[in-house]
């Protein structure tokens, strides 16, 4: 991941080669939402929407069916599998509710997704929107994007040469950990939930989440130990938190990790923000499925209110337009991008082993 090293000053006219394509790019978002437009690519897809809930609605069902005609069988830990992908499913149509995607009213997607976040998936979406959003508007923009602050994987070489203590152990081989961290995401994701809403400030929503996640939990424990022995339902509940919490990681990780960061303080039109720092991920109606169509994430960026299954088209469009107006569009196969990915986490860990090394050195040291 790489600095952006050319961004239009703050109260003054871009005046050099790259700042005059900035400003141009800012005019030609205008005519690219316009194409969008009148393509009518923006037009919800209700029947979409529908169909994919029922049919996950049938497959938690048929899990639960499963897993009780299975008995007292460790192939329970399938069905604990199947409902970490299941789960993930239903969260990347929570996620798009909380963008607008799939009904026309703003309240409505707002009561779809939260009931999705918190009544199935388990995940506040107050804490979700709240992050999501600040994300969306300042995409690898250090100081105003949370998805890059210093956690326990650090996204800045910066941030890696602070890490001590015995997480600079991890900080040190991070890319090869990422992936094994994800095992712990799902439970991550719980906790945080709970804890954000724990620690706001009283209001109905709040206290609504809160009952919707408490009830949801309680539930989901209850079917699980009553169905199962102790044992094989702590172990159900391993195998569904790791599929969910690695699945999750898996698809969001690629879009923005390792594509370049927006240094502090800097100003980038909308166009080149959100298209410089997003990836695409190649591929047919199978990525399409497995990712939720955050395969698509140059344009999702661009247009987050655009439904699922408008954004193969949207892709061209995009594409085309970048292409005519000299703004770089990346896309890459998924594992290629998983590559990615670990390759830029290691040597931002780098770092970590010896912080005082030249930064140029450490470009050319293998990882």
């Amino acid at each position: 991941m790489t600095a952006l090293s050319t961004p239009v000053p703050a109260g003054g006219p871009a005046t050099t080669r790259s700042g005059r394509a900035q400003a141009a790019a800012t005019g030609s978002y205008a005519a690219l939402s316009q194409a969008v437009r009148d393509a009518g690519l923006l037009t919800r897809t209700r029947g979409f929407y529908v169909r994919l809930l029922v049919l996950l609605g049938a497959a938690l069902v048929g899990l639960v069916v499963g897993s009780v005609l299975l008995g007292h069988s460790w192939f329970q830990l399938l069905v604990a599998a199947g409902l970490g992908v299941v789960l993930t499913q239903v969260a990347f149509v929570a996620h798009e509710a909380s963008h607008r995607q799939v009904l026309t009213s703003g309240r409505a997607n707002d009561r779809l997704g939260r009931a999705l976040a918190n009544g199935v998936v388990g995940i506040s979406h107050t804490w979700w929107m709240s992050k999501h959003s600040r994300h969306h508007a300042n995409p690898n923009q250090v100081g105003k994007d949370p998805d890059i602050s210093p956690d326990t994987v650090v996204f800045r070489a910066e941030d890696a040469a602070q890490v001590r203590g015995p997480l600079r152990h991890l900080t040190k081989v991070q890319g090869w950990a990422f992936f094994p961290l994800l095992l712990l995401e799902g439970l991550n994701l719980h906790v945080v939930s709970i804890r954000s809403l724990w620690a706001a400030e009283r209001s109905r929503s709040r206290t609504f989440e809160l009952a919707l996640l408490a009830g949801r939990l309680a539930l989901y424990l209850a079917l699980v130990l009553w169905l199962l022995p102790v044992g094989m339902a702590f172990a159900f509940l391993g195998v569904q938190l790791a599929v969910f919490g690695v699945y999750m990681g898996a698809s969001f990780a690629p879009n923005h990790k390792g594509m370049p960061i927006v240094p502090e303080g800097s100003r980038l039109d909308f166009l080149s923000k959100q298209v410089l720092t997003s990836r695409n991920i190649r591929g047919g109606a199978g990525i399409r499925s497995l990712m939720g169509g955050l395969n698509y994430q140059v344009e999702h960026h661009l247009f987050p209110s655009m439904p699922r299954p408008h954004l193969k088209r949207a892709a061209e469009i995009v594409k085309a337009h970048c292409a005519e107006h000299g703004v770089p569009y990346t896309e890459t196969g998924l594992v290629e991008s998983y590559r990615i990915v670990v390759r830029y986490l290691n040597r931002v860990g780098l770092a970590a082993r010896n912080p005082f090394e030249c930064p140029m050195v450490q470009s050319y040291r293998p990882v």
